[in-house]
């Protein structure tokens, strides 16, 4: 038998990739960003912002599902003269999204958002504002997010550039960048967003090396759920490997609570957030003698909702099945019409093959409570195959 594996917090920090890249801190209302602090998970809102109700409402479900920082669009002025209530009544802090007028910059400072994102390239007449900018955000303790895209990039960089490449988006932000800090202002992170995730890496690279402030990453319209996941998986762990990034956001033409999971899994794949519920399951193959993708299946959603670091290994063979089930906190290795239960490292009991979800499920369920009346910290499920 191997040796036992403790169950809850590990007793030393995770190991990460590469220690994580030196920046200023600001704060985003209650969440700090940059610095030592934790890398933020951010989503924004489909619903009209105008729609009090319906905004707040979405915000509550992307809080439950672990969002940090939400934001919202402000196209309009019935957008703009909703901010108020949607920034006091949300439980996280509220980002008001803003591009081509330069008056709703104010309108969102004045309503009590807790930052507001700027897109200089398509706000009229933003670099003549960014002193009166500087100095409302300033007085209001609100922080700015100078949020370059390459879809709307500055008609001069693009003329000189030919096109959105890394270096245009760099030399966009750092020019707005460098205004703000003329008057004195350093409340800001960047971001600087292309939806092909090379020239985004390389763009967040060269940012990363050309200042000390808070990188918010992003790939812009990534796609899809499917296709957006794999792109922004791959831009922000090459990025975040690397000690890269402050504050993420995963967009996908999906329900902006798909995107936190997401966010969430990727952050918890690289240690950068403690890893909570995962079902370690083999993908099956010929050596397979029972139902894997059934059983992995059955199991995830019977353990929906456990919101505790808890390890269950699903196998389905001889081969790798004992082992993975032994280093796990609660596993099954299956075979021949049945399942041994591994707890902690030992076989507990030998169950039939149409009791192993049951068993697996009560034991996991025995465990989580067990956890949870120890104080240890919560999460979501997810899932990760093997």
């Amino acid at each position: 038998m191997g040796t036992p594996i403790a169950l809850g917090m590990p007793s030393a920090p995770p190991p990460v990739l590469s220690p994580r890249r030196k920046s200023r801190q600001i704060k985003v209302g209650s969440v700090a960003v940059g610095g030592d602090a934790p890398v933020s998970v951010q989503s924004m809102t489909t619903t009209l912002t105008a729609d009090v109700n319906s905004t707040l409402q979405q915000i509550a479900e992307l809080t439950a599902s672990g969002c940090d920082i939400v934001r919202v669009a402000c196209p309009s002025q019935d957008d703009a003269d909703a901010l108020p209530a949607i920034a006091r009544k949300s439980q996280i802090p509220v980002i008001a999204d803003i591009h081509f007028q330069p008056k709703y910059v104010f309108a969102a400072i004045d309503a009590g958002c807790a930052a507001v994102r700027v897109n200089p390239g398509n706000i009229k007449a933003f670099d003549d504002k960014v002193g009166e900018i500087a100095r409302a955000a300033a007085d209001a303790g609100v922080s700015i997010r100078i949020g370059v895209n390459a879809g709307s990039l500055d008609k001069r960089l693009l003329a000189k550039y030919g096109k959105a490449t890394p270096e245009a988006l760099v030399e966009s932000a750092l020019n707005e960048a460098a205004l703000f800090e003329e008057h004195g202002f350093r409340d800001f992170k960047i971001s600087v967003k292309h939806n092909d995730p090379v020239i985004m890496v390389r763009a967040y690279e060269l940012l990363a090396e050309a200042c000390d402030y808070p990188l918010h990453l992003g790939v812009t319209e990534a796609g899809p759920a499917f296709q957006g996941t794999i792109k922004s998986s791959v831009a922000f762990g090459a990025l975040l490997a690397k000690g890269i990034g402050d504050t993420i956001r995963v967009s996908l033409s999906a329900p902006p609570v798909e995107e936190v999971k997401v966010g969430l899994q990727i952050l918890e794949s690289l240690n950068l957030r403690q890893r909570r519920l995962e079902i370690v399951s083999c993908p099956s193959c010929g050596r397979a003698q029972v139902d894997v993708y059934s059983l992995a299946e059955k199991v995830t959603a019977g353990l929906e909702g456990v919101e505790v670091p808890l390890r269950v290994a699903v196998m389905g063979c001889v081969v790798n099945g004992p082992g993975e089930a032994r280093e796990a906190d609660l596993g099954v290795a299956s075979g021949n019409g049945k399942g041994q239960i591994f707890v902690k490292g030992e076989v507990i009991k030998t169950v039939p093959e149409s009791q192993i979800v049951e068993t697996l499920i009560e034991e996991a369920l025995r465990m989580a409570e067990e956890m949870t009346a120890a104080g240890v910290a919560s999460g979501e499920p997810s899932v990760i195959t093997t």
